[in-house]
């Protein structure tokens, strides 16, 4: 299957990538096997009702179309939502937005919501905000995920 005019219209759009200069929650990930790596940078405010939302996102994705523009996808996704419902989105969400993708293509969505994640679980963490079970539990299986990838592929941590 090739990809959708859908996803390669948003491959093309640029309005997302970036970095965001102290940013207040940062994730990085990454998929050894097929090498794409993404830096998801967040800016968070208080709404009128006073919750923290999603003010800003930028990402810096060096990988295949799908992973870009997955990336992508999830920070236009995560704008404007509160903490709570940005940590909602799922790949299915993601690629909703994006069309159909290739089999061997699926994990970049997975890979763009556990970026979203891990900025979320920095922020949460760098301000002393009470990470709850799930969200410490969803953290521990993206670094679990990647020590696997990591012993798999013989890459030890500097």
């Amino acid at each position: 299957m090739l990809y959708s005019k859908k996803l390669l219209r948003l491959f093309g759009e640029e309005k997302n990538f970036g970095k965001i200069k102290n940013p207040d929650g940062m994730g990085k990930v990454g998929n050894i096997r097929c090498g794409d790596e993404m830096w998801l940078y967040l800016k968070i405010e208080k709404n009128k009702q006073g919750k923290n939302f999603v003010k800003d996102v930028k990402i810096q994705t060096f990988g295949c179309v799908a992973a870009i523009a997955t990336s992508s996808v999830v920070a236009d996704l995560a704008r404007g939502k509160t903490i709570d419902q940005a940590l909602k989105i799922t790949a299915t969400d993601v690629m909703k937005t994006t069309g159909q993708l290739p089999k061997v293509k699926i994990h970049c969505s997975l890979l763009a919501t556990d970026a979203l994640v891990e900025a979320i679980y920095n922020y949460l963490e760098k301000n002393n905000y009470k990470i709850s079970n799930d969200m410490e539990q969803k953290h521990q299986q993206i670094i679990k995920k990647n020590k696997l990838l990591k012993k798999k592929f013989g890459i030890k941590d500097n």
